[in-house]
């Protein structure tokens, strides 16, 4: 029997087919040019990992107003988009998967990140005060106080996810998520502690999640639904993100995804097992979960019917052959934080696989 039949059995999200369910979660490396195109290391990068039943990219962002940090690659210009063919190209040729991830950093940005010095913008204009961003010339700064997007610039919002989920899928990628997590904006406007507007966009939980779900049903027009997903996070506090009554928001929000079809709904952060439950009760179905997860612990929300399938972050740092050390027991090697963010090659596409012949020697710490 294999150690993990669950999370390493094959499996489907939406059109797609996965030979296992151990997902590479987006995480930000910060590599991109300055222009946000990517260069050939990230090519290299997503390949190395593509034995994952499903890579996911950085976050990329949707125009010049979602840029929050230095190295974020975009995808709103032909340039842009034409730099991540090869990336793909490269993942196709291992045999992998790969799905680009969409964003708005919303209020998580600063003036000199925004076109023509502005600020950021937000539903409301409450900045997160808990929040340092490095600047373009690599100062940790406070985040900006954000201005409220005015009730007429948010189909504009809606139209560039949409512009570039439909560059996504020109260049082959094979899915699109949706980045509704982590205190981006349309997480900012999913939860009632930043979203104090009183229009159609603000006040209830339905109207807080309209926006994400004009967004997600423009997305999969460009793409299909079951090429897309929702990345949310609930009860994650980071970026000074909170919500009243977290069951309510996701549970109304959730109800409305289940409607749409999606390949995934994807769930962050969420050590809360009850919520979780709850939460799948009103969605119908599994989700693909992350957030501290190791083999065993994926496994067993595999066969508990909690998840199709789980993503891992951290740990895919390290080791780019994961599936290959889930399935023979390998210990995991450890990844040095000092070059998450930013640099070249180092601590990007340098961790050694596994040797051909290396022994089962215990599975090691997995991480998010």
């Amino acid at each position: 029997m294999s150690r993990f039949p669950h999370l390493l059995s094959t499996g489907a999200l939406g059109a797609l087919h996965l030979p296992n369910r151990v997902v590479m979660a987006p995480m930000s490396r910060a590599r991109a040019r300055r222009d946000g195109t990517v260069t050939p290391l990230a090519a290299a990068y997503f390949a190395q990992r593509s034995s994952a039943g499903l890579v996911m990219t950085d976050a990329v962002m949707t125009s010049p107003q979602a840029v929050g940090s230095l190295g974020a690659p975009g995808i709103w210009t032909d340039a842009q988009a034409e730099s991540w063919r090869e990336v793909v190209a490269a993942v196709h040729q291992a045999g992998g998967r790969i799905a680009l991830q969409l964003t708005h950093c919303g209020r998580l940005s600063l003036p000199s990140f925004q076109p023509g010095g502005d600020a950021p913008v937000s539903p409301s204009p409450i900045a997160a005060t808990a929040t340092q961003l490095r600047s373009p010339g690599g100062m940790l700064e406070p985040a900006a106080e954000p201005r409220a997007l005015e009730l007429g610039e948010i189909a504009g919002i809606v139209t560039q996810f949409a512009d570039c989920a439909r560059r996504a899928r020109e260049v082959g990628f094979d899915a699109v998520e949706i980045h509704a997590a982590n205190g981006h904006l349309l997480d900012q406007f999913l939860r009632d502690g930043v979203n104090r507007r009183h229009d159609r966009y603000g006040g209830s939980a339905e109207n807080r999640a309209r926006l994400l779900l004009h967004v997600t049903e423009a997305v999969a027009k460009e793409c299909n639904a079951d090429r897309t997903g929702v990345r949310l996070s609930p009860l994650h506090a980071v970026n000074d993100m909170r919500d009243g009554n977290p069951l309510e928001t996701f549970g109304t929000l959730v109800r409305h995804l289940a409607s749409l079809e999606l390949a995934w709904t994807h769930l962050a952060h969420l050590p809360d097992g009850t919520l979780t439950r709850r939460l799948r009760d009103l969605h119908g179905k599994p989700f693909m979960l992350n957030g501290g997860f190791t083999a065993e612990s994926a496994d067993a929300a595999i066969r508990d019917e909690l998840a199709d399938t789980v993503s891992f972050g951290d740990a895919f740092i390290a080791n780019p052959d994961l599936v290959e050390r889930f399935e023979t027991g390998a210990e995991l090697a450890a990844s040095d934080p000092t070059t998450y963010y930013g640099g070249d090659a180092r601590g990007y596409i340098d961790y050694p696989p596994l040797p051909r012949d290396a022994a089962a020697v215990g599975a090691g710490p997995q991480l998010e």
